[in-house]
């Protein structure tokens, strides 16, 4: 086995060229590149993104990023293609290839095919000139000088390049269409990430009864509720049933420091007075904000200043929102 002196230095090597080959394609963005996005707006068909070695992997990476992002997209391999799977293109899609060179055999043997069904297709590759080129309707130009390696073989540069130019299209579907982070939950309904965009509060206090005392009721009754219910407060209630103020295991604790006889007083002697709540609508990331902001672990949760519920930093733990 041949050992590197210096895998550091190799390793930096190879970032250094991947970055400044993305760096290259920067100027490359042109008209063309925006008539390809104008053109994937005004076409009510689906991407279809084909690739063949390790630009069929990219070319996955890119339909899953277009798919979450509002652009309906397949992929197909490019020598699957020509043994059936092009029957999956419909009319009013279009086609983007992707290939370095844009000369391989399958790639030759692809196109015809694909312009015969009257498809627009849209090249990402890194020679203009080639066959893939040539016959393209849209060119995204994916420059790439040499691969990172010191053979020049391994699909490196080139995938990274793609790859970069492939978000690129991504994002600016994304502007053009005003996509919204209420849109992307659409589509990312699992996992903390999804939760953290379609996840309210009223999806959570449901699941705790609500801890109440009145605003004459003794400290002896408040601890018991706070104990009872386990969510660490209590709402305190005016004789209308509207919010006067919650008390916290917090409050009892500065109650015992303050006072060395608590025998006479009251939930409304303890309590806090005007808590931060949050309101059934609100996204139950926006209750972990304030809790992180507040340094506290729960929210009253009220509506028309009654108090509904409590969420608790808990319950946000157990939805994996941290």
């Amino acid at each position: 086995m041949k050992l590197i002196k210096n895998i550091q230095s190799t390793a930096k090597k190879v970032l250094e060229d991947e970055a400044n080959s993305i760096l290259k394609i920067i100027p490359l963005i042109d008209f063309e590149f925006e008539s390809c996005v104008n053109h994937l707006l005004s076409s009510s068909g689906r991407l279809v993104i084909t690739g063949i070695g390790k630009s069929a992997i990219i070319a996955q990476k890119i339909v899953a990023t277009l798919n979450s992002t509002g652009t309906p997209s397949l992929f197909m391999h490019a020598a699957d293609a020509i043994h059936g799977d092009l029957g999956m293109i419909q009319q009013g899609d279009n086609v983007m290839c992707i290939s370095r060179s844009g000369d391989t055999p399958e790639i030759k043997v692809l196109v015809p095919l694909i312009k015969r069904t009257g498809t627009k297709l849209i090249a990402m590759v890194s020679n203009p000139s080639s066959y893939l080129g040539e016959n393209a309707d849209f060119i995204l130009h994916a420059l790439a000088e040499r691969e990172a390696d010191s053979l020049n073989l391994a699909p490196t540069i080139s995938t990274t390049v793609a790859l970069a130019l492939g978000d690129a299209l991504a994002v600016c579907l994304i502007e053009c269409r005003g996509f919204s982070s209420k849109d992307f939950a659409k589509y990312h309904p699992g996992g903390a990430l999804g939760k953290k965009l379609y996840l309210k509060v009223s999806d959570i206090y449901p699941n705790h009864e609500l801890p109440t005392v009145k605003e004459h009721s003794t400290v002896k009754e408040a601890i018991m509720e706070i104990s009872s219910k386990r969510l660490g407060a209590t709402a305190v209630l005016k004789e209308n049933e509207e919010l006067a103020g919650i008390i916290t295991d917090g409050d009892v604790r500065r109650m015992l420091n303050q006072y060395d006889n608590f025998t006479g007083l009251t939930a409304k002697d303890i309590m806090t007075i005007s808590p931060k709540a949050v309101s059934p609508d609100d996204y139950a990331v926006e209750a972990l904000q304030i809790m992180q902001e507040k340094n506290i672990t729960q929210l009253v949760v009220i509506q028309d200043n009654k108090p509904l519920g409590f969420v608790h930093l808990h319950d946000l733990l157990k939805e994996g929102l941290i």
